[in-house]
């Protein structure tokens, strides 16, 4: 009962929240149905109740939120549903359309007690965000966009989009980094939250900072850890999927789900329905090209072996061929050799015996003419004889000539001489000196 305090009626928090929980009980007397947006599961494994987050929001913005239990029971059957039509179980994020019934209690305040949740208005949600989204890729003219780009020959450098500790990215690391084949891929990761209200938002800022150094990356890979269609509304987003299929170098998903394949998924140039998936399809673009090489490796080589062979044969047959040839040759040669040696001999001696007897008679001609003409030559050298002896100074001094010298030298014209010259005459008997007195180039004999 209320205190009377003067002129203030007094209550106490429990009557008033007694109040408020008759009043409420009275007035909300069944059940109903409620959409909103589960925040937060908030499972408590040890007991298996539930105490989900509700929210409604507004542009992004929170307008209503009420705290709601889920009793275990009631959580397993409601589990089982969703797994059974939508291949996932309950979680965080999603829109659901649900059974409730006010709850009030004056020491845990008001709550909505979940009693049933359909399923299909969650997926039908999705798929209205989804179809929406398709028809204005479409209409824009750009849904196949990003799957009209030429893909890399060998695609080794991947900018990947995911969360550093998903155990989809581990296993796409283990495959491309240890397969057997040995094919080397550079990656790097651009980490961003995959699932949840902020995964477009993180998604896109990430593809714009591969946009900044797309130089260095073939492809961009998203990869999911797994799950079903709930946690994948993210990828029907218009802005994300317009971002992808806008890129401007080939973008893959493994966003890991088997059913439902959402707008992300259709843009992008290559789908694989797991992170192991997608890492299989980039090793076999390698094989797709080293297979061919390989083979060609071997036709080559064995074509060249089987060339060598052939030419080897042929070498030898020509070797064979060549040695008899030869052989062949010489042998001929030689005889000819021996013939042309024996002629060349009969001829010489016939052409020596020949010149031999033309040399004698040749010889006995010029020695004849030799004689002939050094007996003409001996009348004439004793004719030269006779007038050589006539010529010498003493034979011309006996006829009365003299010869005069000036200087040991003999005068041969009046010019040499001048007055007072001392002259040396010489007679065929004796030796005349004389002095000049003058000269007269007039007067001669």
């Amino acid at each position: 009962m209320p205190e009377e305090n003067s002129d203030k009626t007094i209550f106490t928090l429990l009557e008033v929240l007694q109040s408020i929980q008759e009043t409420l009980s009275t007035r909300y007397t069944g059940s109903f149905w409620v959409k909103a947006e589960m925040n937060k599961l908030n499972l408590y494994s040890y007991s298996g109740h539930c105490y989900p987050e509700l929210v409604e929001k507004k542009d992004n913005k929170v307008i209503a939120q009420v705290k709601s239990t889920l009793w275990r029971d009631d959580y397993n059957y409601i589990n089982s549903k969703f797994i059974r039509v939508l291949n996932e179980p309950l979680k965080d994020g999603i829109k659901i359309l649900f059974q409730a019934r006010i709850a009030f209690d004056p020491v845990y305040g008001l709550s909505l007690r979940i009693l049933d949740i359909d399923p299909s208005y969650t997926l039908g949600d999705l798929e209205r965000e989804k179809q929406e989204t398709i028809r204005k890729l479409q209409e824009e003219g750009i849904f196949e966009k990003n799957k009209e780009l030429s893909f890399p020959l060998l695609p080794s450098r991947i900018a990947v989009i995911s969360v550093e500790t998903s155990k989809g990215y581990a296993d796409f690391l283990n495959i491309i980094e240890n397969n057997s084949w040995n094919y080397r891929f550079f990656h790097f990761l651009f980490p961003s939250l995959l699932q949840g209200e902020k995964a477009v938002d993180g998604i896109k800022e990430q593809l714009e900072r591969i946009r900044k150094v797309l130089s260095h990356f073939d492809v961009v890979a998203i990869i999911r850890g797994g799950g079903g269609d709930i946690g994948l509304s993210c990828y029907n987003d218009y802005l994300l999927a317009r971002e992808i299929a806008l890129f401007p170098i080939p973008v893959i998903t493994g966003i890991g789900h088997a059913t439902n394949e959402t707008v992300t998924e259709m843009v992008s140039f290559v789908n694989a329905i797991t992170p192991t998936k997608l890492a299989e399809f980039l090793i076999q673009r390698f094989h797709n090209f080293n297979v061919p090489v390989n083979k060609a490796e071997e036709i080559i080589a064995d074509r060249a072996l089987k060339i060598i062979g052939e030419e080897k044969s042929r070498f030898q047959s020509e070797i064979r061929t060549f040695q008899y040839t030869t052989a062949n040759i010489l042998l001929r040669s030689h005889n000819n050799i021996r013939e042309l040696s024996a002629t060349l001999h009969h001829e010489s001696q016939n052409i020596f015996r020949d010149k031999k007897e033309k040399l004698i008679h040749f010889s006995e001609r010029l020695t004849f003419r030799i004689a002939a003409y050094f007996t003409g030559k001996s009348v004439a050298l004793d004719n030269l004889e006779k007038n050589l002896i006539n010529m010498s100074p003493q034979n011309v001094l006996k006829r009365g000539y003299s010869i005069t010298f000036l200087n040991g030298r003999a005068v041969k014209s009046i010019s040499e001489v001048h007055e007072s010259d001392t002259l040396k005459t010489i007679l065929h008997e004796g030796i005349i000196e004389s002095i000049v007195k003058s000269t007269d180039q007039s007067k001669t004999s």
